[in-house]
C-alpha cells in the first residue's frame, strides 16, 4: 500500500459501490472517513442517484469544512440547489465520458447474464436485434457477437451503423422496424425514447424477450408488452447490481482524475 496521502475523502452512502470506492481510495493511500468526520474532509463523495430532498442535503453539507468540494452521480436540480446554498461546489461524475464508457462494460456483462437466465436457447447462432449503438449498445453487441450470436444493429445514426458494420455486424436504420422485428425473438433496446410502442411490439411473436437498458423512462411500453405476451425486462443500474465493486472503483478513479485535472491532487 502506498503511504497515506494528505487529502481526506468522506465517502457517504452504504451501498456496495460506495464501500468499494472507499476501499479503492484507501488502497491508493488516501485517508477515507465517514459521515461522522465530514468536517475533516477535503472531498465528499456522495452516492448516486443524487436527487434527494434539498433540505436534507443542505443540513449534511452544512457540516463540511470550508473549501471542501463534493461529487455525486446523476445530480438532480434539488441537489445542485442544496450544494449551492451550502456553498459547496458539487460536480457530477456521471457526466464524464470515460466513466460512461467504462460503465458500459458491466452493463453489457449484466445484460448477457439476463439473456442467459431468460432464454432457452444458446446465444450462439441466435439472431439478436440491438436497438441503438451508443456506448452500451456497442459494448454489448461486440460481446454477443463474440459468443456467436448473429447481431443486427438498428440505429438512426449513419455513423453508428458504419461503426457496427466495421466491427463485423449487420446494421440497418430504424425505419420499418415493425417489418424487421418478426425475424427476432430477442431484442435489446438502448435508445431512451419510445421506440417499442404497442404497434411495434405487436410485430414480435408471443414469448419473445425484450431487454430495455435505456435510462428512464425507457424505450419499451412494458404494459403493452405484457398484454401482447412479450417478456419485457427493464434493466436499470446493471453496474451496481452485477459488478458493484468494479463500478465503485470506476467512480473513485474518475473523481481522482477530475481532481488531478484541477491540480488539486497528484
Amino acid at each position: 500500500m502506498a503511504s497515506e496521502k494528505k487529502m481526506v475523502f468522506a465517502v457517504l452512502g452504504a451501498d456496495a459501490r460506495q464501500r468499494a470506492a472507499a476501499d479503492h481510495l484507501r488502497q491508493q493511500g488516501w485517508q477515507v472517513v465517514g459521515r461522522e468526520r465530514l468536517n475533516a474532509a477535503d472531498v465528499i463523495l456522495l452516492p448516486m442517484p443524487l436527487s434527494g430532498e434539498s433540505e436534507e442535503l443542505v443540513r449534511l453539507l452544512a457540516g463540511a469544512k470550508p473549501g471542501a468540494q463534493a461529487f455525486g452521480g446523476r445530480v438532480g436540480p434539488a441537489a445542485r440547489q442544496a450544494a449551492a446554498q451550502a456553498g459547496i461546489p458539487l460536480r457530477d461524475y456521471l457526466e464524464r465520458e470515460e466513466l460512461a464508457v467504462l460503465n458500459a462494460v458491466p452493463t453489457a456483462e449484466g445484460c448477457i447474464a439476463l439473456l442467459l437466465q431468460n432464454r432457452t436457447r444458446t446465444l450462439w447462432n441466435s439472431p439478436v436485434l440491438m436497438l441503438g449503438y451508443g456506448r452500451c449498445g456497442a459494448a454489448l453487441a461486440v460481446r454477443l457477437a463474440a459468443l456467436g450470436a448473429r447481431v443486427t444493429v438498428a440505429a438512426r445514426s449513419p455513423g453508428q451503423r458504419a461503426q457496427a458494420e466495421s466491427q463485423g455486424l449487420t446494421a440497418c436504420g430504424l425505419e420499418g422496424l415493425a417489418q424487421l422485428l418478426p425475424g427476432f425473438e430477442t431484442v435489446v433496446n438502448t435508445i431512451p425514447a419510445p421506440v417499442l410502442d404497442r404497434r411495434t411490439l405487436a410485430a414480435l411473436a408471443a414469448g419473445s424477450l425484450v431487454i430495455d437498458l435505456a435510462s428512464l423512462p425507457g424505450g419499451v411500453d412494458l404494459e403493452a408488452a405484457e398484454a401482447l405476451g412479450v417478456r419485457a425486462i427493464r434493466a436499470l443500474s446493471l453496474p451496481a447490481r452485477c459488478a458493484p465493486v468494479t463500478a465503485g472503483e470506476f467512480v473513485a478513479d474518475t473523481v481522482l482524475a477530475m481532481l488531478r485535472e484541477e491540480g488539486v491532487c497528484v
